[in-house]
């Protein structure tokens, strides 16, 4: 942040009081938070609220060296439809890494913990062996221009609830984002494959085209606020990805959201 400083410089008894005016060094810390409303929850093609609205938000810390630390949170719905947990209706993410870039490629390194407050156990002795939610995944990523490959590994026994003797499992995507001119448009296209390490029928491949409006471009009030739209499908198995009351979490859908940055 740049601030404007008053010197007075005194140059003896002759001489006269001058004021001048100076850029402090910018500060190499950043902080920032963002907040969004959207539609649907749907993450890596899986819809982690049932199809249900979402409010989210988090809160970013950025050294100028590359390195940074935030946390973000969400309602789900998932810990109790399809896991078959007594409680649990919050997503909390705290994640870490570096990253920077040479010339037009950029990289990413980090690891990140998804957090799962809720109960499993009540007096029905089979939900004291459902596979545990909280999940630690370690990610590298690489990036050209407006493309981006992220290689994401899993460090936990159980991953998003799919368990136990997980570790292992993987997930990779491929995305790109295009800017279309000064128009504040951006288009969007992305595709990944979820293997599970010793769980094969959870596997699945999923894709999504998405589109997303920088209401800055509209005046002073947009600032800060996005509009978005995607569409995403996936292959999941049916069978697996489908919630006790009936709801396929990994089927075709339109999510709209607005979210704010400050």
């Amino acid at each position: 942040m740049k601030k404007l400083v008053h010197a007075l410089v005194l140059t003896g008894l002759v001489g006269a009081p001058a004021f001048a005016m100076a850029d402090e060094p910018a500060s190499p810390h950043t902080l920032s938070a963002n907040v969004s409303l959207t539609s649907n929850y749907v993450f890596r093609g899986i819809s982690q609220t049932g199809g249900e609205a979402a409010i989210q938000g988090g809160f970013d810390y950025t050294h100028s060296s590359g390195f940074y630390l935030g946390t973000w949170g969400s309602n789900v719905g998932w810990l109790t439809e399809f896991q078959g947990y007594d409680s649990g209706s919050m997503e909390l993410d705290l994640y870490g890494g570096y990253r920077n870039s040479i010339g037009d490629v950029s990289y990413d390194v980090g690891a990140i913990r998804y957090m799962y407050p809720g109960s499993k156990n009540n007096t029905n002795p089979a939900n004291t062996t459902l596979p545990g939610a909280w999940t630690s995944e370690a990610y590298v990523s690489a990036g050209w221009k407006w493309f981006t490959a992220k290689y994401s590994y899993y460090l936990s026994d159980s991953v998003f609830g799919v368990g136990p003797n997980a570790n292992g499992s993987y997930y990779f995507d491929l995305s790109g984002s295009l800017p279309v001119g000064e128009t504040g448009l951006t288009l969007g296209a992305h595709w990944g494959t979820f293997h599970f390490k010793n769980v094969s029928t959870a596997n699945y491949d999923d894709w999504k085209i998405s589109a997303a409006y920088n209401m800055g471009k509209l005046g002073k009030l947009g600032d800060g606020v996005t509009l978005g739209v995607a569409y995403t499908d996936t292959n999941a198995d049916k069978g697996f990805w489908t919630q006790g009351n009936g709801e396929y979490l990994g089927k075709g859908t339109t999510t709209v959201s607005i979210s704010k940055a400050f």
